[in-house]
């Protein structure tokens, strides 16, 4: 059952990136209205997948499997970098280019 964070985890940030990609390639529709609900899907897809992320750390924490946990942490800490970073260009990207057509 506690592998099913992990793969949770893996399944959201995937979620969380093509929110954003499916965004901009609804851009030349003119009734593409829920951009914005698109987007804050896909920040919350992304902040569920770094939750699920601590809550495995903690759970090794909890059973004391420390080896498991030194080896995995400093991978779990450049995904994440790597997760919220991409997220962010990409909904900033959407941001960018449904401000100007919203604006109209």
């Amino acid at each position: 059952m506690i592998g099913l964070l992990n793969l949770g985890s893996l399944v959201l940030g995937v979620v969380a990136w093509i929110l954003p990609v499916v965004n901009l390639m609804r851009y030349k529709n003119q009734g593409n209205r829920n951009w914005a609900f698109l987007s804050i899907m896909s920040i919350s897809a992304c902040a569920i997948s770094l939750c699920l992320q601590i809550l495995y750390g903690y759970h090794l924490v909890k059973i004391e499997d420390w080896s498991a946990l030194m080896d995995t942490t400093g991978a779990v800490a450049f995904a994440a970098i790597i997760l919220l970073t991409v997220t962010i260009i990409l909904n900033a990207i959407t941001l960018i280019a449904y401000r100007d057509k919203t604006s109209k």
